[in-house]
């Protein structure tokens, strides 16, 4: 592929990605409301992803689409907002990217899919580690939309042959900002217990959605990512055994193993975690940015 329209490019993922995609030779349309700051696209369109017109006009020439424009969390607007804008937004980019030929793309799925870390009754996951088959339980409408997001990934591919591939993304930062949310949330684990404390650093989401679009995968599959281990520097058998005490672990995990299944990214994508805040393997924002200059 030579082009790729990445969609909300201004967001903090959204520049990520195109930073390592012209970083890795490829040609990027940007797409966002607005541009806060010089951006490495060569090509940028500003305006909403819901307008099809809009979006017609940045998919030209291109070659598969890197999706991530959406209200990224549900405080940031009305539930009734949240969920037209996420899911309008998705459905229009598959469309307009099936009717065009597009041939693949990447969404940006959230472990908040299966609801259970903004359920405001309290639920708890039946079972870690998470996985593409956890049941649902959604009572808010930003992780309504994301599961929508999903089902809509399925329809593009059976009407379209688009291949489209759904990241479910945990916590997603920077390494420096990852440890400051480590440190506090040591003090109340528990609010992290219902999204199994998975996180996963900003150089191996960028390097999840670089083999999601080069991948060999059909269809529309859905796929859970996470670090190798949890964000608190507590075992992790521990951690469901103090803070969810209602939820089984489907399997013995061995010191602070991740509480995601992640053989998902790694049997379909070719992709395993490679960076963890605890170990001094995490690349740092800075680090990376010299190495692309």
């Amino acid at each position: 592929m030579s082009r790729i329209l990445v969609t909300g490019a201004d967001g903090e993922i959204g520049r990520a990605v195109s930073e390592s995609l012209v970083a890795a030779g490829h040609s990027v349309t940007a797409l966002s409301l607005s541009f806060s700051s010089h951006h490495p696209a060569d090509r940028l369109v500003e305006g909403d992803a819901t307008s099809p017109d809009v979006v017609d006009r940045a998919m030209d020439d291109v070659d598969a689409v890197a999706h991530f424009a959406a209200i990224p969390h549900p405080t940031l607007g009305t539930p009734i907002d949240v969920f037209r804008v996420n899911t309008a937004a998705t459905f229009t980019v598959l469309t307009r990217a099936g009717e065009r030929g597009v041939r693949r793309a990447v969404i940006a799925s959230s472990i908040n899919a299966i609801g259970y870390p903004n359920n405001p009754h309290g639920a708890f996951p039946p079972a870690f580690p998470l996985d593409a088959h956890t049941p649902p339980d959604i009572a808010d409408a930003y992780s309504l939309s994301k599961l929508v997001d999903e089902r809509t990934a399925a329809y593009a591919h059976r009407r379209y042959g688009l291949d489209v591939v759904a990241l479910r993304f945990p916590l997603v930062k920077w390494p420096d900002v990852l440890r400051d949310v480590a440190l506090e949330f040591e003090a109340d684990p528990g609010r992290l217990a219902r999204e199994g404390w998975a996180y996963l650093t900003m150089h191996d989401a960028t390097r999840a959605v670089q083999r999601a679009l080069e991948a060999d995968v059909v269809g529309a599959p859905v796929i859970p990512l996470s670090a190798a281990d949890t964000l608190l520097p507590i075992d992790s058998a521990e951690l469901v055994a103090r803070y969810a005490p209602g939820t089984v672990l489907a399997h013995p995990v061995v010191g602070r193993a991740a509480l995601v299944d992640t053989s998902a990214a790694r049997d379909l994508l070719g992709f395993a975690p490679s960076e963890s805040i605890h170990d001094g393997t995490a690349t740092e924002r800075a680090s990376l940015i010299r190495s692309e200059r």
